[in-house]
């Protein structure tokens, strides 16, 4: 299951980012997962309070949002939402499309908690 390697590797992410602010805790940790990415948003659920355990990120809450696969096509220099399946211009049905989304795997936020580090003499 590399599901619980990128959790553990998101975890270590948001934690450097409530470091940088100051913050003891992490409450939600926000995620967009595209189609494409491999990524499977139930074993990502299941993984990340293990990969959190005894971290500034135990205990919060994992936020999930799914993005639409998109390709630009050159025929018709359009970019349009397309199927999982079939990557062709949903426009003019040309097959030689660049993908532009639906295989990301992007940390959108981090919501620290209010309790900070005492300031430092």
């Amino acid at each position: 299951m590399h599901e619980l390697s990128l959790c553990r590797s998101l975890v270590r992410q948001a934690s450097r980012v409530a470091a940088e602010h100051g913050a003891l805790r992490i409450r939600r940790v926000s995620l967009r997962i595209g189609p494409l990415s491999g990524v499977e948003a139930a074993l990502m659920r299941e993984a990340f309070p293990l990969a959190s355990r005894h971290t500034a990120a135990e205990g919060a809450r994992l936020e999930m949002a799914s993005c639409p696969v998109r390709v630009h096509c050159p025929r018709c220099r359009q970019e349009a939402e397309a199927s999982v399946n079939d990557l062709s211009c949903p426009r003019c049905g040309h097959w030689q499309t660049r993908l532009t989304g639906g295989d990301e795997l992007l940390l959108v936020s981090v919501d620290l908690a209010d309790t900070s580090l005492p300031p430092t003499a």
